[in-house]
């Protein structure tokens, strides 16, 4: 009996990658969402699982689900051969199910079992789905170690590894990676089931009330930078990366100026992010942010804020401004998609925007819900039955934070909106890759003209090409080494299809 159930046709591409994966040992598959990632594991697994268990590793109990139930419905399998298995099943019962053939469960569950010996790393294949992740002390890099360390090949799964060269080296060198499949849109395999793409850039200016309030702050925030570069520390206040590693820097600094330098450090950081939420978000958000950290311990940081006459008239000004221009626009462009009857995804960076545009919509007579992740307390039950509801119709725009970037099979869109740009290139590609699976789509990408928004949009696109670059200068190189033993997978008798059709009705299902 095949493998795959016989509804299943593998395109042509599919079958190639997974060729290479099984030729040229750990492999690293960096595909545009939709285009059937999930399937070309499948098809890896087919042989693979002839020599040994199997294991399907994904970031997040829902995703790990997903997988699960698509294999079961996608392939001749006895399902009392896999196991699905996370933290909410007993250690007992997981040092049974761990010897299934084919194991589907997270990274950190699989980590903690090895350790505690509940499981072993023994296994002839190991799928690592959003590859990206495999940085730094992520529980892949310890299964991945493990695994190769028992003999099982390895393979990375990815829509975008990221832009920085050091951290497309270091998932690498994290899975041991020998061979790498890269396909973009362009590509001549894979152009017949990419469906078009029109991305818009709609740029939105600050408006009188919002720039007089973001003076105020840059006045601010440019004395208490001075006060900081005084100690010897000058402020990226453009990067909060940058921030972030500052205060690493600062705490090494002697008793004598640490203390004091952290206190301006806290300032500085807090009125970078106020400006950051003026700019980019709106009122509702930068005020909440404000209450949040009014009920804050009283320090000399939180007070050289809140007893600054320049502090005072920005909230004078915000009592009387309206909400910010970008969300007038976005139900401008709400009001033309929804009147065509399409289904819009809207992303915002911050849980209390997404509340705030929510509301907004609601209130302007939009169908419209939050989806949000476990910080607000929605349990991942209740976010499936938001995606089920959503995939129904019983409401026409869903507001998203970054939990629906990632991996979760939320159906197809025809308009995805970015209420901000970002500045992490693997994000914005996930982002965009939620509209236009089955058919063409619409990104919208809503920017607040000569402000943070323009600098992060800059520095997506840059790291998008230079993503690009990378990889595709790493392929090269692994093209040039001598390669595996292992023979290339042959076509199925089954003709592989050039063109999308009946046979693979739904890609985002693989």
């Amino acid at each position: 009996m095949a493998f795959l159930r016989e509804s299943i046709v593998p395109r042509a591409y599919q079958l190639a990658i997974a060729s290479s994966a099984l030729h040229g040992g750990n492999t690293l598959v960096v595909l545009p969402t939709g285009l059937g990632k999930t399937l070309i594991a499948f098809l890896v697994m087919q042989e693979k699982i002839k020599e040994g268990k199997v294991f399907f590793l994904a970031p997040t109990k829902p995703l790990v689900q997903q997988h699960y139930k698509t294999f079961l419905a996608s392939c001749n399998f006895e399902p009392s051969e896999a196991a699905l298995i996370t933290g909410e099943v007993s250690p007992k019962k997981r040092k049974e199910m761990w010897e299934k053939r084919a194991c589907f469960s997270t990274p950190q569950t699989l980590k903690n079992d090895i350790k505690a010996g509940r499981a072993s790393a023994q296994c002839s294949l190991c799928v690592i789905d959003e590859a990206h992740r495999a940085v730094g002390n992520y529980a892949y890099t310890y299964v991945a170690a493990e695994c190769m360390k028992a003999g099982g090949l390895i393979l990375g799964l990815t829509a975008s590894p990221g832009g920085s060269k050091k951290r497309i080296e270091e998932i690498v060198a994290a899975l041991g990676i020998e061979n790498i499949e890269i396909r973009t849109p362009e590509d001549a395999d894979v152009r017949p089931y990419v469906q078009r793409l029109d991305i818009e850039y709609v740029r939105v200016p600050l408006g009188e009330s919002f720039s007089k309030v973001r003076e105020l702050l840059q006045g601010m925030l440019k004395e208490h930078t001075e006060h900081l570069a005084n100690f010897g520390f000058v402020a990226p206040t453009r990067s909060k990366k940058g921030l972030v590693e500052l205060r690493e820097k600062i705490m090494k600094a002697s008793d004598r100026v640490k203390y004091a330098a952290l206190s301006f450090y806290t300032t500085v950081f807090n009125l970078t992010h106020m400006l950051e939420l003026i700019e980019t978000q709106g009122l509702s958000t930068f005020l909440a942010y404000v209450e949040k950290m009014k009920a804050r311990p009283d320090t000399k940081a939180r007070r050289r804020i809140f007893n600054d006459k320049r502090f005072i008239e920005a909230l004078r000004l915000c009592a009387s401004a309206s909400e910010h221009p970008k969300l007038a626009e976005l139900l401008r462009i709400l009001r033309q998609k929804i009147s065509k009857g399409e289904k819009v995804l809207v992303f915002a960076q911050y849980r209390d925007q997404v509340k705030t545009i929510v509301e907004t919509l609601k209130r302007e007579g939009f169908s419209a819900e939050r989806f949000v992740g476990k910080k607000e307390g929605v349990t991942a039950e209740e976010q499936k039955k938001t995606i089920e509801r959503f995939s129904r119709g019983e409401f026409d725009i869903m507001v998203a934070t970054s939990i629906g970037e990632e991996g979760l099979d939320i159906p197809s869109v025809d308009t995805v909106i970015f209420f901000e740009p970002i500045p992490s290139e693997i994000r914005s590609i996930q982002r965009r890759g939620r509209a236009g699976r089955l058919r063409a789509g619409r990104v919208v990408v809503l920017i607040a003209a000569d402000t943070k928004d323009e600098a992060h949009f800059y520095s997506s696109r840059k790291k998008e090409e230079r993503m690009r670059h990378v990889v595709g200068k790493l392929k090269r190189k692994f093209a040039s080494q001598p390669k595996g033993s292992q023979p290339q997978m042959a076509l199925p008798e089954k003709k592989a299809r050039q063109k999308g059709g009946a046979v693979q009705k739904k890609i985002t299902d693989f």
